[in-house]
């Protein structure tokens, strides 16, 4: 679910820009990420500096498959398995910054796929909860994460569409696939407060912000996207 992203289209992004791809052997892909940060994500608008550096800090070549870590760093989604891919680093950098964390946070990611977006996250609050419906992703998520030192990602098997209602209220929440319309349970699981970044939509999908406050729910769409379906277990 969080690395099913088949394609991301936002409006007036320009042109495309290739990082250089990682070669073995070199200094585990930090030029490549600092060329990704730089032409990928800060030239197209993502100013928080903190956002930045998670991603500039987070090996992205360690949550795709081994065949495409020569790819690590370009403009595209990459495979991850079970047929998934990883988000497109743009949209990975534009939904972080559009969650407005804080080190307090606990954030709730429906998606976990690779397990890049929640290493990303992990370098900007205090905790992540993330869920997978496809075990084998949640499994790899789980091995990668633990093997590489994001000791704060507790991951779970399951439907995205229950969340996580024991760890909740969550300050934030992140969903990494399309649902149709908001899902009720995660409204309810977001805490007075809080914000929701998600693509809702069938056939034509927009990114949308949510917020939460003591007199009702806001949604705030921003750009068309392309996201694979919220897949619902039940």
């Amino acid at each position: 679910m969080g690395c099913r992203l088949l394609i991301a289209i936002a409006l007036s992004l320009g042109a495309i820009a290739f990082a250089s791809p990682v070669q073995p052997g070199n200094d585990s892909g930090q030029e490549a990420r600092r060329r990704m940060v730089e032409r990928q994500i800060e030239a197209r608008g993502v100013r928080d500096r903190a956002v930045l550096e998670a991603m500039l800090s987070v090996p992205r070549h360690l949550f795709v498959t081994p065949d495409a870590r020569l790819h690590a760093y370009e403009d595209r989604p990459l495979p991850v398995g079970q047929g998934q891919t990883i988000s497109q680093p743009y949209i990975v950098g534009y939904m972080t910054e559009a969650l407005r964390t804080s080190p307090e946070h606990d954030v709730l990611e429906i998606g976990t796929g690779s397990g890049y977006q929640a290493a990303v996250l992990s370098r900007l609050v205090r905790r992540v909860y993330t869920i997978e419906i496809v075990p084998e992703l949640a499994d790899r998520a789980r091995r990668t994460l633990q093997e590489h030192g994001y000791r704060n990602v507790q991951v779970r098997t399951g439907n995205g569409y229950a969340g996580w209602p024991e760890r909740a209220p969550f300050q934030r929440i992140i969903v990494t696939a399309a649902p149709p319309e908001l899902p009720s349970a995660l409204v309810d699981q977001l805490a007075v407060g809080g914000v929701m970044v998600v693509p809702v939509g069938r056939a034509f999908q927009e990114m949308t912000i949510v917020t939460k406050t003591d007199k009702g729910v806001a949604q705030r769409r921003t750009i068309p996207v392309r996201f694979v379906p919220m897949v619902d277990g039940h």
